[in-house]
């Protein structure tokens, strides 16, 4: 059965699952396949490649279900023509990330898109709503890739609060089953967005070496840093980090940031190399504090299935057991 909310009113889908525009390796393959399944795929826009856009939306056109696109909201205004590449493909809604939505909405709205900004304060969801978003996703420091650094079980709360019915929100961070879908509703959230349980899914644009290195790493395995954006030479606004798997790249630079940046030009030619080796211990694999929870890599509607089946269950049980207390009270 699915779970009715207001965000999944508002996109017109099934089940209260977004999954993540991951930077190039959200593909239309994924985009599809959750869509499809009854949530609503955003592809990965990231930091803006136009060809690999208009490939990814190109295919998109197949797609017979609601889908969205996001992008990097810094990154994009240095390519403001990618938004009309976007829009051309007639997404449900763009999903703006890490900056001032005010410059894009107007286009998107014109479009007849809905505007989902992630935001990970309540001055961030202010500006958000003040720029007409209609979604709000509330990011917990545990999710994998950037972010901040407050933690879900604050953030998400805070923003409902803030939002107060004005539009949904969403919450992302650290989340990867149907556990962390009805913990978040019973905050006020009225869906998730997951990347990292996606990330390990076959129809991830991403190495299998990398996927399998999720399935074996443990809580605890992530860290935020600045180390695998300075190896690629991407330099982030403050106060984004990039949360990862630990591996030994990331153990031989933190805390040497100075160093490394002293050494750029070597570090980012071997990290280059790495990462076309496929070689991850140097090369960084993106991902959230939910890589504890992610045992397989299955099919992304396998994974949208299994979590609206297993919370469903919990809000029902727990509705079940409300009901009985209130009977037992009532005798």
């Amino acid at each position: 059965m699915p779970i009715e909310t207001a965000m999944t009113a508002r996109l017109g889908i099934k089940h209260p699952i977004l999954s993540a525009p991951m930077a190039a390796v959200a593909g239309a393959r994924l985009v599809a396949a959750v869509s499809e399944a009854g949530g609503l795929g955003i592809l990965g826009g990231g930091y803006g490649e136009k060809a690999w856009l208009e490939q990814e939306t190109a295919k998109l056109k197949k797609c017979s279900a609601p889908f969205g696109i996001g992008f990097i909201t810094w990154s994009l205004a240095k390519q403001p023509e990618l938004l009309d590449v976007a829009l051309a493909a007639k997404p449900r809604a763009i999903m703006l990330s890490f900056g001032d939505p005010k410059p894009f909405a107007p286009r998107i709205k014109a479009a007849g898109s809905l505007l989902i900004c992630q935001v990970q304060t309540e001055d961030m969801a202010r500006e958000a709503l003040d720029a007409g978003a209609d979604i709000l996703v509330a990011q917990g420091t545990e999710a994998g890739g950037h972010g901040a650094s407050r933690t879900t079980l604050d953030i998400v709360p805070a923003i409902v609060d803030f939002a107060a019915g004005r539009v949904p929100v969403v919450a992302a961070g650290g989340i990867a089953d149907g556990r962390g879908l009805a913990a978040m509703m019973m905050l006020g959230a009225s869906g998730v967005l997951l990347g990292t349980r996606f990330y390990a899914s076959i129809e991830c644009e991403v190495e299998e070496a990398a996927k399998q290195r999720i399935c074996a790493a443990t809580s605890g395995s992530t860290a935020r840093s600045v180390v695998f954006d300075l190896s690629r030479n991407i330099f982030w606004p403050a106060p984004f980090t990039l949360r990862a798997l630990v591996n030994d790249h990331a153990r031989r630079w933190t805390g040497r940031e100075v160093e490394l940046m002293q050494n750029l030009a070597t570090v980012s030619a071997d990290y280059a190399a790495a990462r076309q080796a496929r070689n991850f211990d140097v090369a960084g694999v993106f991902a959230g504090e939910a890589v504890g929870l992610i045992h397989d890599i299955p099919l992304a509607a396998e994974i949208v299935g299994r979590i609206v089946t297993e919370a469903e269950q919990i809000m029902n049980g727990r509705r079940n057991s409300a009901a009985m207390s209130r009977a037992v009270a009532g005798r």
